[in-house]
């Protein structure tokens, strides 16, 4: 494990936990072994930390490449597990990155919804995640981020924040659903539902 990932990892679960009594449910659910990818909603920067800060296995996640432009920042978020990828287009070369971290047996975390949601409600998903899970071929561990966009509301106790890990979408899910956009969005949308799915039960 790198240095700067797991001083990142010690230091988010200290805060989120010492400061903000952070609840956390469902850690059970992440594969003994193997790649995964780990899907949650998204609605602050602070949402890569937090949900790979508590997973029970060592996770990446995608950050967009303009992040990578200054080269020591670009270094120290490669530290943490970042990937670059382009948005607003098909990157092949991310894609390749992702596959790679997933085949080496790490976890993957996406965001279905592509970018943050500003109000409670979810925003509708994009069919990247769906292009990953039929190359990749492993589990999706669904995973719920409430108050991440409220610290204080989280700090003066009038929100919880919590993250909260649902059961997998198991592989054999994905066999009857073909590659192409409706098979992607189809496959964003049944995991979008199981976070949704999430947060009615922590209601």
């Amino acid at each position: 494990m790198k240095i700067l990932y797991y001083s990142g990892w010690l230091l988010t679960r200290i805060i989120s936990k010492l400061f903000f009594r952070i609840k956390v449910s469902g850690r059970h659910h992440f594969p003994p072994e193997g790649g995964f990818i780990l899907a949650t909603n998204h609605r602050s920067y602070l949402d890569p930390l937090l949900a790979g800060s508590w997973a029970r296995r060592q996770v990446y996640f995608l950050a967009k490449k303009e992040l990578f432009a200054n080269r020591f920042f670009g270094w120290m978020i490669t530290q943490t597990n970042a990937l670059p990828v382009k948005r607003g287009t098909i990157d092949r070369h991310a894609l390749k990155m992702c596959l790679d971290v997933i085949s080496e047996g790490y976890g993957l975390t996406i965001f279905p919804e592509g970018t943050r949601a500003k109000r409670r409600e979810f925003l509708d998903p994009r069919p990247g995640i769906g292009v990953i899970a039929l190359e990749a071929r492993v589990p999706i561990v669904p995973a719920y981020i409430n108050g991440s966009n409220r610290l204080k509301d989280c700090l003066l106790g009038r929100d919880r924040l919590g993250i909260y890990y649902g059961e997998p979408l198991p592989v054999d899910a994905l066999d009857t659903i073909e590659a192409g956009k409706a098979g992607y969005m189809q496959i964003a949308e049944l995991v979008m539902n199981r976070i949704k799915n999430i947060r009615e039960g922590v209601k």
